[in-house]
C-alpha cells in the first residue's frame, strides 16, 4: 500500500484540492533494507507514469515516495536511460504530465543531491529531511525518520503540490 507516510500525504492532500478527484497508485516492489530493489520499484512507477500518460493524458500527475519509495521516485526522475535494473525510463515529454513531486526521507538529499536542485524537476519538487533523520541528512535520529506525519510535513507537502496542480 501507501504506508503510513503515504497515506497521509495523500489524505491531506485530498483535503486542499476542491472538489477534484484524487487517485493514488501504490509502487509494487520489494521494499527492503536493500535499496537496489529501488529498480524494481523505478521500473514499476515508470510504467504506471507512462500508462496514465497515454491513456489519460489530461490528469495532472503527482509522483511521491518515503524512504526507500524515494529512492524510487530519485530512479525515474533522474535517469533517463537503463542502467543498474531500471530498464523502463521515462520518455522525454513525461514533465508535460508530472505537476509535483513530493518526497520525504530521500536517500540522495544526504549526498546533496535533492530533488529540488534539478533542472527539470526543481520548480516543481518539494524534498523534505525530519531534523536529525539519518537517512537523509547527517544526524543520527532513527525516529526521527519514522516521524514525518507528527511532524506536519506530509501536510506541507500536500499544500506544496495542490498549489501545483
Amino acid at each position: 500500500g501507501l504506508g503510513r507516510v503515504g497515506g497521509a500525504f495523500v489524505d491531506s492532500l485530498r483535503g486542499k484540492v476542491g472538489g477534484r478527484s484524487v487517485n493514488a497508485y501504490a509502487v509494487n516492489y520489494p521494499a527492503s533494507f536493500d535499496f537496489l530493489q529501488a529498480a524494481g520499484g523505478a521500473n514499476d512507477a515508470s510504467r504506471q507514469v507512462q500508462f496514465m500518460m497515454a491513456n489519460c493524458p489530461g490528469t495532472r500527475l503527482v509522483l511521491g515516495g518515503y524512504s526507500q519509495g524515494a529512492a524510487v521516485i530519485d530512479v525515474i526522475a533522474a535517469v533517463p536511460f537503463p542502467a543498474v535494473g531500471f530498464n523502463n525510463p521515462l520518455p522525454p515529454n513525461a514533465p508535460d504530465f508530472i505537476a509535483a513531486i513530493a518526497v520525504f526521507g530521500n536517500p540522495t538529499a544526504k549526498v546533496g543531491l535533492p530533488l529540488t536542485v534539478s533542472p527539470i524537476w526543481g520548480s516543481r519538487s518539494i524534498d523534505l529531511c525530519n531534523a536529525g533523520d539519518p537517512i537523509c541528512s547527517d544526524g543520527d535520529s532513527i525516529p526521527a525518520h519514522s516521524n514525518y506525519v507528527n511532524t506536519g510535513l506530509t501536510n506541507q507537502a500536500a499544500s506544496f503540490v495542490a498549489a501545483r496542480v
